[in-house]
């Protein structure tokens, strides 16, 4: 005899997916995407190992009291391929990457080391053309390398040159500058178009095309903050979204914060080409990564004059509004889409495009 006993209904608010299990005994390239693998290996790993209430805050670059002042301290590593891409090379992207890190702190970056790790039987002109493209990228940033290193591993052991550059400067008095800053109003802002970069890279490395050459957007930032934060020195939060993409620098920040984020698709700028090559591959434009942009959270009643500054300034000609920081969801994204639904936009897990910065 069949069981005629009422079930009440699903609720849908009890529904859950679990989490994909990441209980990794070795290294894989996600731990290096800037997504959900590289946040655990740093909170871990590195952050146990290290401990202590500067590194906690986990910005793009550490603030540290020296001498009366502050100090903005960056370090970063480079590893693309192809070393050469429309737009830059691994030499722009190591002097960008960490000058862009530390003007994210509202710092004026000063002085750069770089270290180059060669592999055997790589050209010597290859080398030299990338020297050369960090000394000129330098020269562009107002910023100077002091100091540098120079390693070199057996053939087969790296993938040619591999750089990495740390870099210093000053944050301005009146300036705090930081992920956990986000307040609930605060307008998000976006310096331009975004997923150049990637797409940038991964055109001349797979031979694609998109009807449109697609040109990497790395650039030096710091002039751009300067230029902000002769409107108000009370800006908020601002970050490159570089590795992860848009999306991963929103999630760290309202992770960071305690806040949420909601965006709104049709105001997010993302080229046609690369809106193309993501239909294309199947990848979405807000993961992908960008060299030459930042995410600004900006008290309301300044976000105007911010964003007209913006503008104003050749790195943010196109700058918009993209959405706003709301109490809501905290420690979530989510964005309106242009067919009127809202959707979760999450941390990435790995990368879309490995090897990219």
């Amino acid at each position: 005899m069949a069981d005629t006993t009422a079930t009440a209904p699903a609720d849908p608010s009890d529904w859950s997916c679990p989490a994909p299990l990441r209980d990794h005994s070795v290294v894989v390239l996600g731990h290096g995407g800037g997504g959900a693998l590289s946040a655990e290996l740093v909170e871990t790993v590195f952050a146990p190992a290290y401990g202590n209430d500067i590194l906690a805050a986990l910005g793009d670059s550490a603030v540290v009291p020296l001498g009366g002042r502050r100090l903005a301290f960056s370090t970063d590593s480079y590893t693309v391929r192809p070393l050469f891409f429309p737009g830059g090379s691994i030499g722009d992207l190591a002097v960008n990457g960490t000058v862009n890190d530390l003007a994210m702190s509202g710092a004026t970056p000063a002085h750069l080391s770089t270290a180059f790790l060669l592999e055997e039987g790589v050209g010597m002109d290859v080398v030299r053309k990338v020297a050369q493209a960090v000394g000129s990228a330098a020269r562009a940033a107002g910023v100077t390398v002091v100091t540098g290193d120079t390693k070199v591993v057996e053939a087969g052991h790296g993938d040619g040159v591999y750089l990495t550059t740390a870099g210093f400067g000053l944050v301005p008095d009146g300036v705090d500058i930081r992920p956990q800053r986000a307040r609930p109003g605060d307008a998000v802002l976006v310096s331009g178009p975004i997923g150049l970069h990637g797409v940038a890279v991964m055109s001349v490395r797979e031979g694609l095309e998109f009807g449109a050459e697609v040109t990497s957007d790395t650039a030096p930032l710091a002039g751009l903050v300067a230029a902000m934060l002769q409107v108000t020195p009370g800006i908020h939060v601002l970050r490159d979204p570089t590795r992860g993409g848009l999306a991963a620098a929103l999630n760290e920040i309202a992770g960071a914060s305690r806040t949420g984020v909601r965006l709104t698709e049709r105001a997010i700028p993302v080229p046609e080409a690369v809106a193309n090559a993501c239909g294309f591959l199947g990848l979405d434009p807000l993961y992908v990564a960008n060299e030459g942009r930042l995410v600004a959270f900006v008290p309301r009643e300044h976000a105007d004059a911010v964003l007209a500054a913006m503008r104003a300034h050749p790195q943010g000609a196109e700058a918009t509004l993209i959405g706003e920081c709301v109490a809501e969801h905290p420690g979530k994204v989510v964005m309106s889409t242009t067919l009127g639904a809202t959707r979760v936009v999450d941390l990435p897990v790995g990368e879309q495009l490995p090897r990219i910065c």
